[in-house]
């Protein structure tokens, strides 16, 4: 679970009990079947008393379009069930409305899940999507239009989540991406990166930036083991943080890794950190990007802070 504090803004439940709730689902996150998912989903909806509608997502952009017409039609809340692309798709369908997001880890990830400190297992987060209180987090928004709730990043990152394919999800579950981490590890892929932040430009060379509105990473299946990019890295300060990686070698690689992990961020070169609200990366030669999980395309990639862009349901305590 995060260390960092979460400001609600109401005390009571948000979604009275009886109330409708919108569970859009997408089959093909993760690796639990869709069926039983549903099956456990319902029965722990039933016993809260609370009713339900489900929308299966076939494609992408489903997600968002079921988010927004839900938002339209007076649903109380609308509960992502999948991954951190899932619960991206529902941001962005909510983004700017006052209806709740609940979420419903179901992905390969659920980073998301995890630093909102919403629990892994359907029981316990449909309890939160029910009986959970109300938190403004704040967002960030590519150039496109599309919302993200933890990073967009470009270079190692992206190679990583390109890497991992769905069929080695499938097959390994998150291990997929420590073997894609691994592979991209040997060679970092290093590019000339012109940052422009606030206005301010700096040029770098580096395996990764990172664009980070969460901070905190994960490594399942050990949820005991959490790595924090960056220092005092919060999605309540209306800004982003601009995370830049620059190792030059395998043993810096080594090195890099093992200051973030024991959040050692400060005194060496390879690690610069920035804070902005507006950004935009470009880089030479173009690098791949990525947003919450799902590859994007190539820089240059433009992204800004949407302070309390939506609205989630997490944990009363």
């Amino acid at each position: 679970m995060s260390d960092q504090p979460i400001q609600h803004t109401a005390s009571p439940p948000a979604i009275v009990p009886g109330s409708r709730t919108m569970i859009v689902i997408n089959p093909a996150a993760g690796q639990l079947d869709t069926e039983r998912a549903l099956r456990l989903l319902a029965g722990a909806f039933a016993v809260r008393g609370a009713s339900f509608d489900v929308v299966h997502t076939q494609a992408a952009g489903d997600a968002e379009r079921a988010a927004r017409e839900a938002a339209s039609h007076g649903y109380r809340a609308v509960v992502a069930v999948g991954g951190d692309g899932t619960v991206a798709e529902v941001i962005t369908g909510l983004a700017g409305t006052s209806v709740p997001l609940g979420i419903i880890p179901k992905g390969t990830a659920n980073q998301v899940a995890c630093n909102l400190g919403i629990p892994g297992d359907i029981e316990g987060a449909v309890d939160v999507a029910v009986n959970g209180v109300v938190a403004p987090i704040d967002l960030g928004q590519l150039g496109d239009g599309r919302y993200f709730a933890l990073a967009a990043g470009a270079g190692w990152d992206a190679a990583v989540i390109s890497a991992a394919t769905r069929e080695l999800k499938d097959r390994w579950g998150f291990g997929a991406y420590v073997f894609a981490a691994l592979k991209a590890g040997i060679t970092p892929p290093v590019a000339r990166y012109r940052i422009t932040a606030d206005g301010v430009e700096t040029e770098v060379d580096a395996a990764m930036v990172l664009l980070a509105n969460m901070g905190q990473f994960v490594a399942k299946p050990f949820p005991s083991v959490e790595v924090h990019v960056g220092p005092a890295v919060s999605y309540q300060d209306g800004m982003l943080d601009v995370c830049i990686f620059a190792p030059r070698s395998l043993s810096d690689v080594a090195a890099v890794l093992w200051r973030v992990a024991s959040r050692q961020y400060l005194g060496d070169e390879r690690l610069i950190y920035l804070k902005a609200a507006e950004i935009t990366l470009e880089s030479d030669p173009p690098v791949i990007t990525e947003f919450d999980g799902e590859v994007i395309g190539h820089t240059p990639l433009t992204a800004r802070s949407v302070p309390g862009g939506v609205t989630v349901l997490v944990p009363r305590t």
